[in-house]
């Protein structure tokens, strides 16, 4: 597979990751904290294929992104309040939620009854994202273990031949990968640390 290095900022190339993104096909595209690989959120054999092409254990599952927050109505079962809140507070930005999962999605995409959701604060992987249908399942764009991508050309250096193709947004802001909390339990709880702080999101980590 030969891998395109398509341009965010040239006429037509969002139109043609998205066009190849709902073939079925996996891209590469910058959100606020780094490039990640992204698949139809409901296509279960391209989701497949992302586990394949990072070598991603399956215990992990696959985070699902998305442009606007009304969306989260399409992925998620049931948005707990603590979530709504920090959603309002946070979103777009570095901050990933875990909520209860609609029996609708695809089972691979997670190892349980739960889904790990979040809205980058990047137009380029928004605009990209309302195009393809408005839900990309997407991982960090690198070999499971490798260091994250924080720009095109790294994305190019891990994966080349191993995706259709790259969406150049240029660097990343953030660089670390996103801040998780867990929404599914009474007491929210941080699982991850990332850009937002436990003093910030106003919670504990565990």
């Amino acid at each position: 597979m030969k891998t395109k290095h398509l341009y965010a900022a040239e006429s037509g190339t969002l139109e043609e990751a998205a066009a190849l993104l709902k073939a079925g096909q996996l891209i590469a595209f910058p959100t606020d904290t780094l490039y990640g690989v992204g698949v139809d959120a409901f296509n279960v054999q391209a989701i497949e294929e992302l586990y394949r092409v990072k070598e991603r254990p399956r215990i992990k599952g696959i985070p699902i992104l998305l442009a606007d927050a009304a969306d989260i109505n399409k992925v998620a079962a049931e948005v707990p309040a603590p979530a709504a809140e920090l959603i309002e507070r946070f979103w777009p930005g570095p901050l990933t939620l875990i909520v209860p999962r609609k029996v609708e999605l695809p089972q691979n995409l997670s190892p349980n009854e739960n889904i790990a959701v979040r809205i980058p604060d990047n137009e380029v992987a928004r605009a990209l994202i309302r195009m393809a249908g408005g839900a990309l399942a997407t991982s960090s764009a690198n070999r499971s273990g490798d260091e994250p991508a924080r720009e095109a050309a790294q994305v190019m250096d891990a994966l080349r031949g191993r995706i259709a193709a790259v969406l150049d947004g240029g660097p990343v802001v953030h660089g670390v990968p996103s801040t998780i909390v867990d929404c599914t339990t009474p007491q929210p709880r941080i699982l991850r640390a990332g850009p937002l702080t436990a003093t910030e999101l106003s919670l504990e980590r565990v």
